[in-house]
Parts: C-alpha cells; sequence; structure tokens
C-alpha cells in the first residue's frame, strides 16, 4: 500500500513514559470516531508499516497510543515524527455534495469561469485552510472558506469559486 491509497490522520509528536506508549496528534474533524481502530499506517521511510494497537486514549486532537510489539522507551522513539496514515476505503460513505479535503488535490479550479490552475496541495498555517495552485507559473494561495469555494464537482474535477479581487495579483507581482 502507498501514500497515495491512504489519508494522513496525524503524527507522532514524542514517546510517553517508559513502556513503549506514544502520543499521537490526530489532524482529523472527529478525534474520537478513531477510538475503535485496530491498526494504523506508520510511515517509516518510504514504507508504510503496519501497526496494531494495543490501546489508544484520545483527548481533543491528542492521543496516547500502545503499538503491539513497541514496548520500550527505545522502540518507542523510532516512532517519533512519523506520519499515521489509514486506507482510504477505511472512509466513510460521503452524502450527495459532500467530499473529502485530500479529493481536492489535482482538480482543477475555476475564478467566475476563468481557469486558474490545478491544486496542487491543501496545508494549514494556523486555523486557516488554503489550497496551493501553481497559476502562471507562481504558487497561488486560497483560502478554504465557504465565501471563495462555491461549488466543488468531485464528479467533473472542478472546483468554482469566487476569489476577491486582488487575491491572485499579490502573487503575480514581481519580486524586487
Amino acid at each position: 500500500m502507498t501514500v497515495d491509497d491512504c489519508y494522513q490522520i496525524g503524527h507522532v509528536i514524542k514517546t510517553h513514559g517508559l513502556k513503549g506508549e506514544v502520543q499521537l496528534f490526530l489532524d482529523v474533524d472527529n478525534p474520537l470516531a478513531y477510538q475503535e481502530m485496530e491498526s494504523m499506517l506508520v510511515q517509516q521511510d518510504d514504507s508504510l508499516i503496519p501497526f496494531f494497537i494495543e490501546h489508544l486514549q484520545i483527548s481533543a486532537s491528542k492521543a496516547i497510543a500502545k503499538f503491539e510489539e513497541v514496548d520500550d522507551i527505545e522502540e518507542a522513539k523510532v516512532l517519533v515524527a512519523s506520519q499515521l496514515y489509514l486506507p482510504l476505503s477505511v472512509l466513510p460513505d460521503l452524502e450527495a455534495g459532500e467530499y473529502y479535503l485530500h479529493q481536492l488535490v489535482g482538480m482543477d479550479l475555476y475564478d467566475k469561469d476563468n481557469y486558474i490552475g490545478k491544486v496542487k496541495e491543501l496545508f494549514e498555517i494556523g486555523p486557516q485552510e488554503l489550497i496551493s495552485v501553481i497559476h502562471q507559473e507562481k504558487e497561488v494561495l486560497i483560502p478554504l472558506k465557504d465565501e471563495i469555494i462555491k461549488k466543488v464537482d468531485i464528479q467533473n474535477n472542478r472546483i468554482d469559486a469566487d476569489i476577491p479581487d486582488g487575491l491572485i495579483d499579490i502573487y503575480l507581482e514581481d519580486e524586487n
């Protein structure tokens, strides 16, 4: 299984105690929905390794996890800073008109019917979610807000937006 077949749910922050537990950051909308997880994929180098969960205690966006066969602090240290994934196949089905954020990557972004570019990636800066698009060979960051993103059409690979006047121009100005 590759990263392309999965979605990222968080990362390992640090070790916890001496018996192999680790603290996780869960970067998901509803962390408690993951309380009954039996396993997750941990990225190590370029591989995704399945780890089975002995116990998981979730509080807000953080969790304490104990993985099978990780029994001391030295084994747990190896996992620190590792990204955590689940297969796309375990995502629940969505209602019509709903979408997962990872589905936006690779979609075509239009501003008032003018093609802007393909969505390259999504990321967060503080509380703000942004989509990154390459337009006229420059990276443009567009806030992922309902006031701007008007329609997401997964079937036709299209995002329709009403980007505030001047926002794209800021990124296109020559740097002196």
